[in-house]
């Protein structure tokens, strides 16, 4: 019997494997960003760009096995003693920068990811923070990397390189702006972020709504009354609940008793 019920017990590592290997990359990461935020800036920043241009590279060689057939579709440049315009030439080096095979690809997303995280990595340390400016100083790094190594563009290069680095430019700052636009909550949840903070604490979230509609925001808090939470239609298990919580909070006590 004893037998049978070792047997039949599962023990939480072998339940979930997959959980505590993302349990172990999750420390490894941590570990390795801890080490990382402690070394001098040029290290950060060679490591930094090391990493993100070998991802880059294995993602850019992946896209490029998709692009192989189509790149072999193109025609072969003409020798270099062949009379070829500087537009038919920047023509074919745009079709080898956009549809070559893994090689190229992986050449080009590896400079593209290295650099940019490599000057993004510079610009946080040196501002201390990461906002939409730094975002587009390394965008504009990537896209002029970018444009020298593929031969992206016309016959001019140095207007190639600025035309380039400034369209990643915009590109990234708009995709910034965009995700922060999205990321960032609502303005009126600004006002409710304590009440919010007791009611989860509490298990009583399904009654923020009551709080919003009744416009009791956290400043209110200190001044909730049982007949205030009942105008709101707040039932009388959680009213009681949430009056003993704020009677039992010492900040919002002291809130209460200034005139």
């Amino acid at each position: 019997m004893v037998v049978e019920m070792s047997k039949g017990m599962v023990t939480p590592q072998t339940q979930n494997p997959i959980a505590q290997l993302q349990t172990k990359f999750k420390e490894l990461e941590d570990g390795f960003r801890a080490w990382l935020a402690k070394q001098s800036l040029p290290v950060e920043a060679a490591v930094v760009t090391a990493t993100s241009a070998t991802q880059g590279a294995a993602i850019g060689a992946f896209m490029g096995t998709l692009t192989n057939d189509v790149s072999s579709s193109f025609p072969t440049p003409p020798p270099q003693g062949a009379s070829l315009t500087p537009q038919a030439m920047a023509s074919f080096k745009q079709a080898q920068a956009l549809a070559g095979g893994p090689l190229i690809q992986a050449r080009n997303f590896a400079v593209m990811t290295g650099v940019n995280a490599g000057i993004s990595c510079v610009m946080k340390r040196l501002r201390g923070k990461e906002d939409v400016q730094s975002s587009m100083v390394a965008a504009f790094g990537s896209g002029a990397m970018f444009s020298l190594v593929s031969g992206m563009g016309g016959p001019n290069q140095a207007a190639n390189v600025i035309s380039s680095g400034l369209f990643f430019a915009l590109v990234q700052g708009g995709l910034f702006k965009l995700g922060q636009k999205f990321s960032q909550p609502p303005t009126e949840d600004v006002f409710y972020a304590k009440t919010r903070c007791m009611l989860t604490n509490l298990g009583l979230q399904n009654y923020e709504k009551n709080f919003k509609r009744g416009l009791l925001t956290d400043s209110t808090l200190p001044l909730l009354t049982d007949s205030a939470l009942r105008d709101v239609k707040i039932p009388p298990g959680p009213r009681l609940l949430i009056l003993d919580h704020i009677e039992r909070d010492p900040e919002l006590k002291e809130r209460a008793r200034r005139p």
